[in-house]
């Protein structure tokens, strides 16, 4: 039996639900916390109309508004429900609250994003990381980043270092998603989180230069690949939170990048809201308010959890691997096809919260079953990576390997 406590009702959260009710012989009790109770009350309806949440023998589900960055509500409600794991899928601007409340409430938390602040569109884990020995003292655990990209992707990286390599030099990261959603300009997750992303310089981790990054600007590197399931596609390099782990805890990494593709129409509307002000994140007086002009940009914007009936096609995230094994040069490709639809008739979802949602009831899972439960505050790849891999293949998100993929910068 556990109790597990889900901060958050959006896209995310909603697949991780589903699934964890699919699982019910380990996620026997959840509560659904939110700012908004209704959307926790629709999350809750579809698990029960899909799969007997509620009944006997499936996961029974409650529901309770929680203001997650406010610690003494936080406490309130872990106080009351007294989880066995705290799983925070809303916005990564509450990380550290929440592992404020985990603390004082000694339970162990699980999250899919790292902490960035509000008013600082900057990706790093220094502040949850030097919540290090505080969770460590105390006994829990703190899982960081349990989903696609960062988590999968990490995950793969540890089995790569455990069967394949001696040592792993490179790493590159590719996220593709091929799907259309129908709109002029939407995002598949949230636009503040997924704008600010984009519109921020790019960075990747290189070990030749003194500080081991080169910064970029953005959408200054671009390649084109064809991804198995999707097509051909432009892919521009990014920074994102798993290089700064990965860059500490594979051995021999000389290089670790992050690419994700774009479409034209995507770029084109985005450079324009750029142009015009709408991607800043600094306050402005409208009409006697203070706004910030990103936030209400993200308002107007389609829900990206309403796009799951819209959308169509299908994603491709893949880590492709170089390095040597008994010194011999050694390449290997992992990497998983989603399909929007797919996704869409079994939870309700498209794929972009399906490929994170999934990852993390995994990790959930992981935690709950003992694998990995020890205390302190760690990234996925500081586990053992065969039991989460194994339960990809069962849970919905099947990987595939290639020992002879074309390297990124292969010369067309």
């Amino acid at each position: 039996m556990s109790k597990i406590l889900i901060i958050g009702a959006g896209g995310v959260a909603s697949v991780a639900i589903h699934k964890c009710c699919q699982n019910s012989s380990v996620f026997t009790d959840i509560c659904i916390a939110s700012r908004t109770l209704a959307k926790c009350n629709t999350i809750k309806a579809s698990c029960e109309a899909r799969f007997g949440a509620g009944k006997k023998g499936g996961t029974k589900i409650s529901t309770c508004t929680v203001n997650a960055d406010d610690v003494h509500d936080l406490i309130r409600v872990i106080n009351e429900y007294k989880p066995d794991l705290v799983m925070h899928l809303a916005l990564p601007y509450q990380d550290l609250t929440i592992m404020d409340a985990c603390l004082t409430c000694r339970v162990s938390y699980l999250d899919t994003a790292n902490y960035e602040p509000l008013d600082t569109a900057k990706f790093e884990y220094k502040w949850q990381w030097a919540y290090r020995e505080k969770f460590k003292k105390a006994g829990l655990t703190a899982i960081l980043g349990c989903g696609f990209d960062p988590g999968v992707t990490q995950v793969w990286s540890a089995y790569a270092q455990k069967h394949y390599f001696d040592e792993i030099n490179y790493i590159d990261i590719m996220d593709c998603n091929g799907g259309d959603h129908g709109y002029p300009f939407a995002t598949n997750f949230s636009p503040e989180i997924n704008i600010r992303e984009v519109s921020a310089n790019g960075r990747y981790f290189d070990a030749s230069v003194p500080n081991g990054w080169i910064e970029t600007k953005p959408m200054e590197i671009k390649y084109t690949r064809d991804f198995k399931g999707v097509g051909i596609k432009d892919m521009y390099l990014m920074y994102h939170e798993e290089l700064e782990s990965l860059a500490k805890n594979i051995k021999g990494l000389k290089r670790a990048r992050f690419f994700m593709t774009f479409g034209q129409s995507y770029l084109t509307h985005l450079k324009c809201l750029e142009n015009v002000g709408m991607t800043s994140i600094k306050p402005v007086k409208f009409q006697g308010h203070e706004i910030v002009p990103l936030q209400f940009l993200s308002a107007v914007l389609p829900d990206p959890a309403s796009l799951g009936p819209r959308t169509k096609g299908k994603t491709h995230i893949g880590v492709l691997f170089q390095g040597t094994k008994n010194k011999k040069p050694v390449k290997y490709y992992v990497y998983n096809i989603c399909d929007h639809q797919e996704c869409y008739h079994e939870v309700g979802s498209q794929a972009i919260s399906y490929t994170t949602g999934v990852p993390a009831m995994i990790g959930a899972m992981m935690y709950l079953e003992g694998h990995w439960n020890k205390p302190g505050v760690y990234t996925a790849e500081e586990f053992d990576p065969d039991p989460f891999m194994e339960a990809l293949n069962k849970w919905g998100l099947p990987w595939v390997e290639d020992f002879n993929p074309e390297p990124v910068d292969a010369k067309k």
